[in-house]
């Protein structure tokens, strides 16, 4: 697959010195998932699935906030990644913004609200619903 085959809404790599695009991090928002591209070489892809985020929150250090960046940090209920950081990104309210928006369309489309997506990541039966 291409990747002209994907449709991103949002693209953008990991700022650093100066808030300059010089790093071999890159970051995918689609409508259903948020994807993280790091290496040059070998390539290592992370995907997370909109609808599993619990919370989000910003955070704007004050190198970051001189070059205009900012870094989402995303809570998630997905065993493999727990926490997400889009890190050192121009306007990360707008992409902040925009993963609720898709967030609401995911959760909408699967009928999931925040009481729905509680689990166990560790797959161990539960104890308590066994009947003796």
């Amino acid at each position: 697959m291409k990747k002209s085959d994907i449709p991103y809404v949002w693209t953008d790599k990991k700022r650093t010195f100066l808030g300059l695009p010089w790093s071999f991090t890159r970051y995918f928002l689609t409508e259903t998932k948020i994807i993280t591209r790091k290496g040059f070489f070998n390539i290592e892809e992370d995907e997370l699935e909109i609808y599993k985020i619990d919370d989000k929150k910003l955070s704007f250090p004050f190198g970051q906030r001189l070059c205009g960046c900012g870094t989402v940090i995303i809570q998630s209920r997905d065993c493999d990644t727990p926490v997400k950081e889009i890190k050192c990104v121009k306007n990360a309210r707008k992409v902040s913004d925009m993963i609720d928006q898709y967030l609401n369309i995911q959760r909408d489309k699967y009928n999931i609200r925040g009481r729905d997506l509680i689990s166990n990541c560790n797959h161990e039966p539960d104890n308590n619903n066994i009947n003796s």
